[in-house]
């Protein structure tokens, strides 16, 4: 089953094309690199998948929308089907864990706080920090906030996880730590993942299927060498 399907696309940054003819098939359960240097469209295309960006040409489908058809009043329930997780942190740094991860369930529609309660329990413990709820983001390492903000990205069951560039900030020793992490939740929920990195070296040690930017367009890659 097709998680994210595009055809023939365009896809641009402001009036720049980007990369051009995309065809792309990610599927249930698949953990799917995409590669390339810097300004090669990485980003891009993942701000398309996200709604950030509009698909310009061809078509496109992502955890069952159409792209084609997505207005601004749609991007917030694309997004509720995605996990979502950025280089940057992006946390309340003047609220605890659990508060930062109870602002998002409230945010997206829920109610009962016994059951958001519950939630957020159950992701920091898939990311191995049940016992972190109460500190403040500035009172953690660098791959404990970026522990949070996978779970910020689970909270929602989502269909689909993408990550740009998730250990970009991180050393190299925390930066294995996040991938075999996104890797077991992959292998644990069968959630697909697709991951951003320019980052060869994690991808030599975390082998998995690879996609590559290159002059303009995507292929698949057997390798990580330029």
């Amino acid at each position: 089953m097709s998680v994210v399907n595009l055809s023939a696309a365009a896809i641009y940054q402001g009036p720049t094309l980007v990369l051009r003819d995309v065809n792309l098939d990610i599927r249930q359960g698949e953990f799917v690199y995409l590669i390339g240097k810097t300004g090669t469209g990485k980003s891009s295309l993942l701000k398309v998948l996200y709604g950030d960006l509009p698909l310009a040409d061809g078509t496109g489908t992502v955890v069952g929308m159409d792209l084609n058809k997505l207005t601004w009043r749609k991007v917030p329930f694309l997004r509720r089907k995605l996990g979502v997780v950025f280089q940057d942190f992006n946390l309340l740094t003047d609220r605890t864990v659990d508060d930062n991860l109870l602002f998002v369930l409230k945010a997206t529609g829920w109610r009962d706080s016994r059951r958001m309660t519950l939630r957020v329990n159950e992701v920091l413990d898939q990311v191995g920090l049940k016992s972190k709820g109460f500190k403040k983001p500035f009172e953690l390492s660098g791959g404990e906030q970026q522990r949070v903000v996978i779970a910020r990205a689970l909270l929602n069951h989502p269909e689909l996880i993408l990550a740009d560039e998730p250990t970009g900030n991180l050393d190299p020793e925390t930066s294995d730590e996040i991938i075999r992490l996104m890797m077991k939740i992959n292998k644990d929920t069968g959630t697909p993942v697709l991951i951003a990195t320019h980052d060869y070296a994690l991808i030599e040690k975390f082998p998995s299927r690879i996609l590559r930017c290159l002059n303009g367009q995507v292929v698949e890659a057997e390798g990580v060498r330029i």
